[in-house]
């Protein structure tokens, strides 16, 4: 089964001006870790970052923290993760939070929660993976990025067949039920794909 078991969580290392994207961070840490599906993110203790991870570990969960060591002081590692991965860069980085989850959920974030959110929406557009990505739109953060979608649409720089693969909640109590069903939704692809062949 498709099942969605470790889940790559992109948010800004500051809090924001909104307590609601705090209050979001811990929410989702909580019920990621009430749900089973283990955290990975970028290792810091800061902001959005360190409450989704210190979430998780208090509800009982795992927790992997991947950062590169020229950020180690910047971000203030958190200690308590389960497992914590320094590496040299982050392009090394970004390619382990890939491989070591089945999906990408996105807080409110800065520059570099956009761009991590943006590689994952085009390597999906490309093709290079089928993972399900979730736009946490905490009081609608995310509405002038997804009507920027809509306005490449309609300039048809997004074509027909090359569309965005993303799914949107406004509360982070929605992310655990969309990846639950979006892994329902590739068992039941690879299962018809499979009667197809035979």
């Amino acid at each position: 089964m498709a099942l969605v078991r470790t889940v790559c969580v992109y948010c800004g290392s500051g809090f924001g001006r909104n307590p609601a994207f705090r209050e979001a961070a811990e929410v989702l840490g909580t019920a990621l870790a009430k749900a089973g599906m283990s955290l990975v993110y970028g290792g810091g203790d800061v902001g959005l970052m360190g409450a989704v991870a210190r979430a998780v570990l208090e509800g009982g969960g795992h927790v992997t923290g991947i950062i590169p060591d020229f950020l180690q002081a910047r971000e203030n590692m958190l200690e308590a993760v389960n497992e914590t991965i320094v590496v040299p860069d982050m392009h090394t980085r970004k390619r382990l939070m890939f491989e070591r989850s089945d999906a990408f959920v996105t807080l409110p974030g800065g520059i570099g929660t956009l761009e991590e959110l943006v590689e994952q929406l085009t390597w999906a557009q490309l093709g290079r993976h089928r993972k399900p990505v979730v736009l946490v739109s905490v009081d609608e953060f995310w509405a002038p990025l997804l009507g920027l979608f809509d306005h490449m649409r309609d300039h048809g720089f997004i074509r027909d067949g090359l569309d965005l693969s993303y799914l949107v909640t406004p509360d982070a109590q929605g992310v655990v039920p969309l990846l639950q069903a979006a892994g329902r939704e590739a068992d039941e692809r690879a299962e018809a794909f499979v009667t197809t062949r035979m």
